[in-house]
């Protein structure tokens, strides 16, 4: 008698956190579908890692391209298989740029990439995983230490620290020429942390949705700080070389992607991770047996009525009109 496999879906599975977190749990046993844009370096990246060929199939999907996500839901229905876990790691982040790049729907390329586009895909794929004959069903959305004040990295207010404000920016529609969603100045490393307090407040508002009805566990982690992922492909070339040495030898905060790749898999498929609403820490360190917390989140990712808002504001930005229907 065949003993089903599990599928999980990890964006941004081609390199970094997400590479590693897709070897995890392939090697647990798990089906995963490796969603990024370049198919070719994603199965390139999955032969160099070593991760069995029964175990993963690769889709294409483009998370700045509204359009992409939806063809994205529509192949891998085709595929026949039942959804037993979503993980959005994907993230890109432009701390350089010094006018705002746009996505093909004319969004701002931080928060359309790692909000908009995830925001999208998990409201599109709760029906696929309602569907799902387990009773352990999860959905993990990665956050930053960046993005929350009440952690010491996120203390730092270098370049500025997240503000989404009243949603100014979203609720005049978000298109040139706005590009942050305050409606305020661009500033582009702030774009990237205000995306990832965005990520925070969608999990926590599909906690309050879904989680009674759906039995879906909602749920985010920082898995430590990975200097050398392709993340910082966009900084400058001497940060790329400094940054790892200082989070290694100065602030022992340096956390391996295989490590990190590891503790996302925990936080999918392991038991003690089925705290809905739950954000997930290891303390930002490299120590391999280190335990896992829940961390406490910034005041703004708690704001309840901020997350009512985005919510509705993100749904509207990307097309969506009728409410998951849970029955």
């Amino acid at each position: 008698m065949s003993t089903y496999q599990k599928t999980v879906i990890v964006t941004g599975a081609s390199s970094g956190v997400g590479l590693n977190a897709a070897k995890s749990l392939a090697d647990r046993g798990w089906h995963v579908i490796m969603a990024c844009r370049n198919l070719e370096k994603t199965n390139q990246a999955a032969t160099e890692l070593n991760i069995p060929t029964e175990n993963y199939s690769v889709i294409k999907l483009d998370l700045a391209s509204l359009t992409s996500v939806k063809k994205f839901v529509d192949d891998f229905r085709a595929t026949g298989k039942r959804l037993d876990s979503l993980v959005c790691n994907a993230a890109v982040y432009l701390p350089i740029v010094k006018e705002p790049m746009r996505s093909e729907d004319g969004y701002e390329l931080s928060v359309a990439t790692n909000h908009l586009g995830h925001f999208l895909l998990c409201n599109l794929m709760l029906e696929d995983l309602m569907k799902s004959t387990s009773s352990d069903k999860r959905l993990v959305i990665l956050g930053t230490v960046t993005a929350n004040p009440k952690e010491l990295g996120g203390k730092i207010p270098i370049p500025a620290p997240p503000d989404l404000g009243n949603l100014e920016g979203m609720e005049a529609g978000f298109k040139e020429p706005i590009t942050m969603i305050n409606g305020k100045k661009f500033k582009p490393g702030k774009a990237y942390k205000d995306s990832k307090l965005c990520n925070v407040l969608t999990m926590r508002e599909l906690h309050r949705r879904y989680h009674q009805s759906t039995g879906i566990v909602f749920s985010s982690l920082y898995p430590g700080c990975v200097a050398d992922t392709p993340l910082f492909r966009n900084h400058y070339p001497l940060f790329q070389k400094i940054f790892p040495l200082f989070q290694k030898n100065i602030t022992k905060g340096y956390v391996s992607q295989a490590l990190a790749g590891e503790r996302v898999a925990k936080v999918v498929a392991d038991e003690g991770y089925q705290e809905s609403g739950a954000y997930y820490s290891w303390g930002n360190r490299q120590q391999p047996n280190r335990k896992s917390f829940v961390q406490e989140v910034s005041n703004e990712a708690l704001d309840e009525g901020k997350a009512k808002k985005l919510w509705d504001l993100s749904s509207k930005l990307v097309g969506l009109n009728q409410p998951v229907a849970t029955s």
